[in-house]
């Protein structure tokens, strides 16, 4: 979206990628939001930087009557803050207008996860001996074994590998570092994949750039497997065993948590094997965790079903 911004909007947008280093898309949806805003006060015969905290209310309140879902509003209302507080603390306004804008609450979803069986199947399934069949199965096991998000783990290089420790170096959100142990499924499909027939068999004859040559998978051209990449395995080789509906990366790492912790894992553990900054994020995964126990329950315990006595 190319709209016409005020001045003010742009330098924000402009501060966000050289400052704060938001991502493309992200930058998509602050634009897409702050047109909204000055579309909806220039038809309003408003100059967004004179719009007061009533206005601003105004604003969002025929987004709420026009059915915009809670999600989308605290998007808004947080695109709103940030170019307010941009404006004051460059000196072109003297005071920020959203200042008690209040953030609708949200509600907790619970992040979905395979069964056990559903993931085991799906692993096993990538059992081909050809290259890219070793690789597919290296990039499912990791992902899986050790709840690192996909982007993680196309960005992996050779030196980010296990040495004898067991230990996988990640870099997470924030270029922040971790380490994370890898299990032996994993390790024997890294493993493979790093053998002759394998990542060898892909290898150029010239390498494009460094980053290539020291990436742990590859695609089809000699080059670092992107993040489009891994997801489109992923789902192909999910369709193949009727999971494409539920499956996602997202799903993976969700899986690994909640089955470690359905298996007793320690929630301080899952939370560093994720790279969560807060145990909070991590305390879903147990409520997860208490669904399935009381399922598995109910299913398989000969007196689980029927009213309780009075």
């Amino acid at each position: 979206m190319n709209a016409a911004l005020t001045d003010g909007a742009e330098e924000y947008l402009s501060w966000l990628v050289v400052e704060r280093g938001r991502s493309r898309n992200t930058l998509v949806a602050y634009r897409r939001d702050l047109v909204a805003w000055e579309g909806w006060a220039t038809t309003t015969g408003l100059d967004p930087l004179r719009a007061g905290p009533g206005e601003i209310e105004r604003y969002l309140d025929d987004l709420r009557v026009g059915g915009r879902s809670p999600t989308s509003m605290a998007r808004t209302i947080t695109t709103l803050r940030g170019l307010y507080r941009f404006l004051v603390d460059e000196g072109i306004l003297a005071t920020d207008p959203t200042i008690d804008l209040q953030s609708p609450r949200l509600p907790q979803r619970l992040p979905k996860a395979l069964e056990e069986e559903q993931a085991v199947h799906l692993l096993e399934s990538v059992s081909g001996t050809g290259p890219f069949d070793l690789r597919d199965r290296a990039l499912l096991e990791l992902l899986y074994a050790t709840g690192a998000r996909i982007s993680e783990v196309v960005g992996l290089s050779l030196l980010d590998l296990p040495g004898e420790d067991g230990l996988l170096r990640v870099f997470g959100k924030g270029a922040k570092e971790r380490l994370v142990p890898v299990g032996g499924a994993a390790r024997r499909a890294v493993d493979a994949w790093l053998s002759p027939a394998g990542r060898l068999r892909v290898v150029p004859e010239r390498w494009r750039s460094r980053d290539d040559e020291e990436a742990v998978f590859l695609n089809r051209r000699g080059t670092r497997l992107s993040r489009q990449g891994a997801w489109s395995v992923l789902k192909q080789r999910a369709d193949r065993v009727g999971l494409a509906p539920v499956v996602s990366p997202h799903v993976l790492r969700h899986s690994c948590a909640s089955h470690m912790l359905a298996h007793g894992a320690d929630i301080r553990i899952v939370q560093e094997l994720l790279g969560h900054a807060s145990v909070t994020t991590t305390q879903l995964y147990t409520k997860l965790s208490a669904e399935h126990l009381r399922r598995s329950y109910d299913l398989a315990h000969p007196r689980a079903g029927g009213p309780p006595d009075g």
